[in-house]
Order: C-alpha cells, then structure tokens, then sequence
C-alpha cells in the first residue's frame, strides 16, 4: 500500500515537473498545430515570415523589457520610446530632409538619453521604477506631440508656414522593415541578431550575470562587491535602445510619423516577457523565453485573423493563452516546491 502511494506521487510529481519545464513550448506547439493543421493560408512560408516580421517589434521591445526585470524593476516607457523613435525617424528625414543614417543615429541617442533619464530617476533620485518610468512615459508621449503640433509626419504634409515638407522616407530606412535576405525579413534577422546577443550578454558574462544577480538580492550583491547602481541604471539604458530599434522597424513599415505608433507596445511587450519566464520553467528573465513568448502572440493573432474571429475578440483568447502559460510557470511550480518539502 506504501508503496503505490510512492509509485502515485511520483508520477504526480513527474507529470507536474513536466508541465512546469515544458508546459509553454507544449502550448505554443499545439496553438502553432491547430492553426496550421486547419487553416490553408496559415501553411504558407509568407504567411510565416510575415507573421515573424510583424512579431519582431513586440519582440525586441520585450527584450528591453527583459534586461529591467532581470535587475528587479519594469520599465513601463520602452511603448513610449518606440513611438518617440517613429516620430524622431520621420521628422529627420520628411521635415529635415536628412538621411536615413542621421535618422538611426539620432533615434539611438534618443534612446540612451531616455534611458540615462530613467536611471537618474531611478538610481539616483531612488524613485521607484514603476513611479519613475511611468512618469517618464506620460512626457515623452507629450514630448513627441511638440514639434510636429500634435500631427503626423509623412512625405509632402504641408508645414505650418504653408510649405510642402521637403524630405520623405528614403528608401534605404523602408528596406529595414521592407528587405529580405531570400525569404526571410530584415525586420526577423535583426530580432534574432539581437535575442542572441541579449542571450550571450545575460548568460555569458559578467556583466548580465550580475545584473540577475541585482535582480535576485541587492542587498547581497552590493556585499559581494557588485555595484548595483551601475547595472540597474545599464539595463534601463539597454531597454529604452532596444525600445528605439523597434520604433525604427515600426516607422520604417508604415511609411509615417503616426504620433499613435506604439501605444499598444507596452503591454504586448510585457506580456511576452512576464511569459518568458516559464521557458523551461527558468523562473526569470530571459531573452530565449522573451522570443518564444511573442512567437506564440504571433501565432495566435496571425491565427485568429486567418480564421475571421474578430479583432475585438482577439484579446480575449490572447490573454487566455498566456494565462495559461503563466499557470505552468507560478502555480504548478508552486505547488510543485511544496510537495518537495512535504516529502
């Protein structure tokens, strides 16, 4: 009798193990298998690539994400910072007739002075990162409005002095989203060229392991001689760069300076990441489980569109799905911890 009862909670320990470690891949395998197993339009290579390429803004915008949770904190404004770099990239080229280089380093000094303001904010006025990245949102949401008086920017618009806008989006800033290396988007190679260095930083050196390890105990970093400072106030600068880079690929797919771009960023953005977190039941933050969470956003939208559900509906089954997903991640890890002990 003692002994099936060990037989029975071990397998009950085995099937919950399981579903903690790989309960999210299961779930992105059997959404990626229902859709392509009954959905024609959804078996097609351009049906995949395009699905990545329009994933591939959540997706970086998630590995900012990524690098404040690992020191502990969320930056609530990389959604911001994407649309200031939409607005930014198309004021430089349409309003001031420059290039599209001048646009991509002008965005990227955008992005390390955002966040410089966010770790000032944050490490030196001690202000929490909820509170202080939320504030900065809100200005550069305003910020953005000033010089272009609350209108979007496109090619030919008509200045305020009643002149046409001499510049227009060049062809070379279109291709960052537009280009393709044979099948495969710009936009994708330059989401995985990214994962794989944000990967390599956090795991495989110095730098990124004691930034988890600031995210884990500051107080204990700090002992151990990490100067926690210096890599809080490093992972909101990353976060806010890598916030721009996707504001770039944004405005280089829309043509335009929507001063709307990115509203909708932040929550996607911190959907994949939170979600990320149970790939392989890792428990943190990590770049891999941040690209495997938007691949799965990416099914699933793409899906529901092919198959006619409704956009307002779309929602619904998205947070359904990752609801799921964090369920194996916290509670069944939670319940997993406390069988352990009891044992």
């Amino acid at each position: 009798m003692k002994k099936a009862r060990t037989l029975k909670t071990k397998a009950e320990f085995s099937a919950r193990d399981f579903l903690v470690k790989y309960g999210f891949i299961l779930v992105t395998l059997i959404s990626f298998i229902s859709f392509f197993s009954t959905q024609d339009t959804f078996r097609l290579s351009t049906t995949f690539f395009s699905m990545l390429k329009y994933t591939s803004v959540v997706a970086i915008t998630g590995l900012g994400i990524t690098f404040s949770m690992a020191v502990g904190g969320l930056d609530l404004s990389v959604g911001a910072m994407a649309g200031m770099a939409v607005t930014l990239s198309a004021m430089t080229m349409v309003i001031y007739d420059k290039s599209a280089v001048v646009a991509v380093v002008l965005v990227l000094l955008a992005g390390v002075l955002i966040g410089c303001l966010n770790a000032f904010l944050i490490v030196v006025l001690k202000i929490p990162d909820l509170l202080a990245t939320l504030a900065s949102m809100f200005a550069i949401m305003g910020l953005k409005l000033v010089p272009v008086k609350g209108q979007s920017v496109s090619s030919g618009m008509m200045m305020q002095d009643g002149t046409t806008a001499p510049g227009k989006f060049t062809d070379t800033f279109l291709k960052i989203d537009a280009g393709q290396l044979g099948p495969i988007p710009y936009a994708v190679i330059l989401w995985m060229v990214l994962t794989v260095a944000c990967w390599f930083f956090l795991t495989r050196t110095t730098w990124g392991r004691a930034m988890y390890a600031v995210g884990s105990n500051p107080e204990a970093s700090l002992l151990a001689g990490i100067n926690v400072k210096r890599y809080r106030a490093l992972a909101y600068i990353l976060s806010s760069v890598l916030a721009s880079i996707s504001g770039m690929i944004l405005a280089s797919r829309i043509g335009q300076g929507d001063i709307s771009a990115g509203n909708s960023l932040l929550l996607d953005s911190v959907a994949v990441s939170l979600v990320g977190t149970s790939v392989l039941a890792m428990g943190k933050p990590n770049a891999w489980g941040t690209a495997l969470g938007a691949f799965l956003i990416g099914v699933v939208i793409t899906g529901l569109t092919i198959a006619g559900f409704p956009y307002y509906g779309q929602d619904v089954v998205k947070g359904a799905v990752l609801l799921l997903a964090l369920i194996f991640s916290f509670t069944l890890s939670r319940k997993k911890s406390r069988f352990i002990s009891a044992v």
